[in-house]
């Protein structure tokens, strides 16, 4: 069909309803006398043309409201990309004096790789270390600026890294004025919130060596040679796996030796209310970190989604709530406070779970008000008939119940219809923008609204300043967390 057609069809049925009309009226005001068919004809056809003409518009109509609602979608996606890129140059811009100290200060070799093994991040002191410019490693793979050998001594590191991984391990280096250094060299795989490796980290950690330490480790190390110049074979040996103690924090054994050994530290973070009429007892809400070699703590990501992987979720939750209750019963003087555990998706649908909360309150004599279990929205869409079982039971026994990461969409309020809770804690990515987004900031109200015509009290998390504060207090929020009024602290700092 041609163009031409097209642009004339839409008027076609209209035309034909005019002809006929003209040709009936000027018989009856000229008194033609036209057969009865003929004249009946005629009506069928205008009756016919109108027909055309109505369901044209109907189509026409429909047309304009799909073509109206992408166009809304397109608006609200073109809007969301401002914000988030007006949010991501602002925080990029009072990050920037901060990462200029890291990259000028840091007396580790620091960079970041992606999963092509190109460099994305590199500090001063590693371009120094293997003696390049910034702009021969800025966005440059690791064969092109790195010697044949000293590839093929961290191929396997590599590999492993990029399996999820944590890596570790030592070397030795020759410095020209004789003394010996000993590096400590750590890859460390970056994760999404998912548990997809996305890239990895590298850090070398140099420190000279005393004459008696020397010969001590000289036949145990790997000789480390960035240029290539030292290249002898014999010379180089890596370290004996045998002697190497822990497994592997991508596996299901190095989880279960940290639990068994309370290799697991818990911190505190506050969260401190924000109208003025309120005056609640303490409430903290608890985080878990994991340590390894010589007293250093791994971040959640590390190891969370590798427990996550082998469902040991559960036993770590158990872990928590364990150590948190013999806490508890050793600090009298803080037994109004409230601390809030983040449980995991499989712990939710673990019946035996809530009989070890149970006994623990009970065997210890700790009040149940006393914690509050923090589930986070996405689990709770996955499985709601298990979550609102065990808000449910949670509640009947006195804890209190959360639901984090809350957001302003159908789905997120239908979650309060199936599931009771006590607190709604309010997604960071709308609480964050709040001060330059009034959609957000309306957004965050109408949680706040509907969340307290239903008895629940809110909490806003990400709360970064104390601008974000005044402007939670005029429409009431109830609670705020974030670093803009506490970092994360050890929880023996608590006592």
């Amino acid at each position: 069909m041609s163009p031409k057609f097209n642009g004339v069809k839409s008027y076609f049925a209209a035309c034909i309803a005019i002809a006929i009309t003209g040709t009936l009226i000027a018989a009856d005001f000229f008194t033609l006398e036209l057969a009865p068919l003929v004249i009946g004809v005629l009506w069928v056809m205008l009756l016919a043309a109108i027909t055309a003409m109505i369901v044209q518009i109907t189509h026409a109509e429909k047309a304009l409201a799909k073509h109206m609602a992408q166009f809304a979608a397109n608006k609200e996606r073109l809007a969301n990309e401002i914000k988030y890129r007006l949010w991501a140059e602002k925080t990029s811009s009072e990050n920037k004096s901060r990462l200029q100290i890291v990259d000028e200060n840091f007396p580790v070799m620091l960079a970041y790789f992606n999963t092509e093994q190109q460099c994305r991040y590199h500090n001063r002191a590693y371009r120094l270390w293997f003696g390049l410019k910034a702009e021969q490693i800025d966005n440059h793979f690791l064969g092109e600026f790195l010697n044949e050998h000293f590839q093929y001594e961290i191929k396997n590191s590599i590999e492993s890294v990029l399996a999820g991984e944590l890596v570790q391990g030592q070397r030795t280096q020759k410095l020209a004025n004789g003394a010996t250094c000993l590096i400590t060299e750590q890859f460390v795989p970056h994760f999404d919130p998912k548990g997809k490796v996305t890239g990895f980290y590298t850090l070398y950690t140099p420190r000279i060596l005393k004459e008696s330490e020397r010969i001590k480790i000289a036949s145990t190390f790997t000789r480390f040679d960035p240029s290539g110049a030292q290249n002898d074979r014999e010379a180089e040996r890596r370290l004996d796996n045998k002697h190497s103690s822990p497994p592997p924090i991508d596996s299901a054994a190095r989880i279960i030796q940290a639990i068994e050994q309370n290799k697991f530290y818990l911190h505190y973070q506050s969260i401190v209310p924000v109208r003025p009429d309120i005056s609640p007892p303490p409430y903290y809400e608890i985080l878990v970190r994991m340590s390894e070699e010589e007293n250093n703590l791994l971040p959640p990501g590390v190891f969370l989604s590798i427990a996550e992987k082998y469902k040991l979720m559960p036993r770590l939750d158990r872990w928590v709530v364990n150590h948190l209750t013999l806490w508890l019963s050793k600090q009298k003087t803080k037994s109004d406070a409230m601390l809030c555990i983040n449980i995991a998706r499989d712990t939710l649908d673990d019946a035996e779970f809530i009989d070890f909360v149970k006994k623990q309150l009970h065997d210890l004599n700790i009040p149940a008000q006393a914690l509050c279990f923090e589930i986070e929205e996405s689990d709770a869409k996955t499985n709601v008939p298990d979550t609102a079982i065990f808000a449910q039971k949670m509640r009947e026994m006195g804890c209190k119940v959360s639901l984090s990461g809350f957001n302003h969409d159908r789905s997120s309020f239908n979650l309060l219809k199936n599931i009771k809770i006590d607190f709604v804690k309010i997604d960071g990515n709308l609480i964050c923008n709040i001060l330059h987004d009034a959609s957000d900031f309306t957004k965050v109200s109408e949680i706040n609204r509907i969340a307290h015509l239903m008895k629940i009290q809110t909490i806003a998390e990400f709360v970064e300043s104390h601008e974000v504060i005044e402007k939670l207090r005029e429409i009431k929020i109830d609670f705020a967390q974030g670093y803009g009024i506490a970092p994360p602290c050890s929880l023996k700092e608590l006592e």
